[in-house]
């Protein structure tokens, strides 16, 4: 089942790398996500971060079929600034309760060891 992305995804140019069999998006440079000179926007880092937990959660429910989700919260721990290159980011769902789910996701750019950012999202699963 694939993801319907928001338009905000295409806004800030958001695409699927399924190459590792692990649902990870991808945005690319642009001088459109830049925030501060030289580095990627702050929003555009949050918004790939929820993206990557509505993906993953899609992912989860990919034998069945996926409830409507509703955003209940997100936090974002940023780590440092992100430089004008790609920008990836991978989730994983910690929890999925009869209402609730809950995602963790990380941001990186050349190494996925050296994040740029973390957030933690927990979805209403409206069923």
């Amino acid at each position: 089942m694939a993801l319907i992305q928001p338009p905000y995804a295409e806004v800030i140019g958001a695409r699927r790398n399924n190459a590792t069999g692990e649902p990870i998006l991808t945005v690319g440079w642009r001088t459109e996500i830049e925030g501060r000179p030289g580095f990627v926007h702050g929003g555009v880092i949050a918004g790939l971060l929820e993206l990557a937990c509505y993906e993953a959660l899609t992912n989860e429910f990919r034998e069945g079929e996926l409830p409507p989700i509703k955003p209940i919260n997100v936090a974002v721990d940023y780590l440092r600034g992100g430089v004008m290159i790609d920008t990836h980011a991978a989730a994983q769902i910690v929890r999925i309760g009869k209402r609730v789910a809950n995602a963790s996701a990380l941001c990186w750019q050349d190494d996925r060891s050296k994040p740029i950012a973390t957030a933690r999202m927990h979805l209403l699963l409206d069923r």
